[in-house]
């Protein structure tokens, strides 16, 4: 322990406790220092040098400062988990779950899982600080399952925090059913009208492209809804496109009084972008601040300029970044790199994936797009230094990952997946929609196409039985959908006479009767 009083200083008067001075005082001398989480050391250090050794809540305040200023407090974070250790205070429910909190913070969500497997007598508390730290580290999957394992506990009650987290993890992976399940057990535990809870369903259904579902929680509601109830509604139909709507759930939103922010804003502009409607979109960037007092931040500019490279505007998008009051970020230079490459600017892109490798020189998608660009235009030598580069670099691209959900269980696959236990009707049913579509005129000559992780998950959910006929499938994947797989499910949609909806990266494509909802820009 005297390394870690080596490594800190008092420069300053640290306020007269006498040595029975009770533990409270000190976490509350800490927790008044939260924002600063050497300021809140000093004093904990000081504390140590008492008789009487720290107890869960000293830690737990201290950690809570500790994880206010990540990633450049870490290592005090360790060094308290260390402690903690030491003091068998890391089993302790209290200390624990502000360990599992800290360690979800550090995006270190295994180190949460594992302090989290260590706790005796695990309450409430400690499952809504694992459940909320999986999903906001986007390990979905595993944050149902500890919800799934919360509610088999007799001895723990489900709370709003552990619900909003369930639900933030099945909007990840856009489950309909678990989210369904999860709405029915928030009803049984008398925790479906509360708004933290309502707002994290609202935007699970929205995620899972049901707009219908969402509107009816939140109209059930509507008498107590905030402003960020009112915002994720919003964001539903942001999502999909649908200016119509969006703007009049904007404009109910001003009948009623509340102030809009800068999330009411973004969801209206987001659905100008999906929407490709650029005038629209500058208009409203023009009415924020002058109407409204909101000054526009470089995500509302980012949608504008979305709206822009949609409908092949490039010129205007370029000299937006030149004008705009905002420093371009990664983002924005990505999604302009996009709308060159959508519309074969081969110059543009060029010029803008230099711009963002300059930012993010690990950011895989640039190398990937320019790449392909280059390649489908014969720059054979551009390609290939692309790729060089991108090795040079030590960038890996990330694989391709889908998931699906059949009966409340969600299945996921990767490119060339054959794990999966029902991989042989998979594969079959991959060979007759390639057949089917054929006979339609679609031909394919690269057979490692067939194998893309969201063909396999289509697949998979036609060989299971997902939904009834004439119900949606529901896909989520992690990276843009690739042109062939975008042309094929088009195809796919005519053969199977349902619709196909895909949660890519970049946003929802709904493919009926051979046309998809994104109108070929994504």
């Amino acid at each position: 322990m005297g390394r870690l009083v080596a490594d800190y200083s008092i420069p300053f008067s640290v306020p007269c406790l006498s040595f029975t001075s009770a533990a409270a005082s000190w976490t509350a001398l800490i927790s008044a220092r939260s924002d600063d989480h050497a300021a809140a050391f000093r004093l904990f250090i000081s504390m140590l040098r008492r008789p009487k050794p720290p107890s869960q809540a000293n830690l737990s305040a201290l950690l809570k400062s500790v994880s206010s200023c990540l990633p450049s407090s870490l290592f005090s974070g360790l060094q308290i988990h260390a402690l903690a250790i030491k003091l068998s205070l890391s089993r302790l429910p209290f200390a624990g779950s502000a360990l599992v909190h800290f360690y979800s913070k550090a995006r270190l969500p295994r180190d949460a899982h594992n302090v989290f497997e260590e706790i005796s007598n695990r309450d409430d508390v400690c499952y809504g600080a694992l459940i909320v730290g999986l999903a906001q580290n986007q390990c979905a999957t595993s944050s149902l399952r500890a919800f799934a394992a919360m509610r088999s506990d007799v001895d723990v009650s489900t709370t709003t925090y552990s619900l909003s987290g369930a639900f933030r993890a099945a909007a990840h992976l856009a489950a309909l059913e678990q989210s369904r399940i999860i709405h029915a057990h928030a009803v049984v535990a008398g925790l479906d009208t509360n708004a933290v809870v309502g707002t994290a369903l609202i935007d699970a259904y929205g995620k899972s492209g049901i707009t219908g579902d969402a509107r009816r929680v939140f109209d059930g509601m509507l008498t107590d809804a905030n402003l960020v109830m009112w915002n994720a509604m919003l964001s539903v139909y942001a999502q999909q496109g649908n200016t119509e709507r969006s703007v009049e759930l904007f404009n109910e939103i001003l009948r009623r009084d509340f102030q809009p922010d800068e999330y009411s804003f973004l969801g209206v502009l987001t659905a100008c972008s999906n929407a490709g409607l650029p005038d629209e979109a500058k208009r409203w960037i023009d009415c924020m601040n002058t109407r409204f007092g909101v000054v526009p931040g470089i995500e509302h500019y980012t949608c504008l300029l979305g709206a822009l490279s949609r409908v092949g505007r490039l010129v205007d998008a370029e000299q937006l970044a030149l004008t705009m009051p905002c420093e371009p970020d990664a983002a924005f230079w990505r999604t302009l790199l996009s709308g060159a490459v959508v519309h074969g600017a081969t110059d543009v892109a060029a010029a803008v994936g230099q711009r963002l490798l300059e930012l993010d020189p690990k950011d895989d998608s640039a190398y990937v797009m320019l790449a392909n660009l280059y390649s489908s235009v014969g720059k054979m030598d551009e390609t290939a230094e692309m790729w060089k580069n991108m090795r040079d670099h030590g960038v890996k691209k990330e694989g391709g990952r889908s998931w699906i959900e059949v009966r409340g269980e969600v299945h996921a696959f990767i490119a060339g997946d054959r794990k999966h236990e029902r991989m042989a009707d998979i594969y079959a049913k991959i060979t007759e929609l390639m057949e089917e579509v054929g006979k339609l005129g679609y031909n394919e000559m690269d057979e490692r196409l067939w194998y893309h992780s969201e063909r396999l998950a289509v697949a998979f959910g036609l060989a299971s039985g997902s939904a009834p006929k004439g119900k949606p499938l529901r896909v989520v994947k992690n990276l843009r959908i690739c042109s062939d797989c975008h042309e094929y499910f088009k195809y796919v949609s005519r053969v199977i006479e349902r619709e196909i909806v895909v949660r890519d990266a970049n946003r929802y494509h709904t493919f009926q009767d051979g046309c998809c909802t994104c109108k070929d820009y994504w």
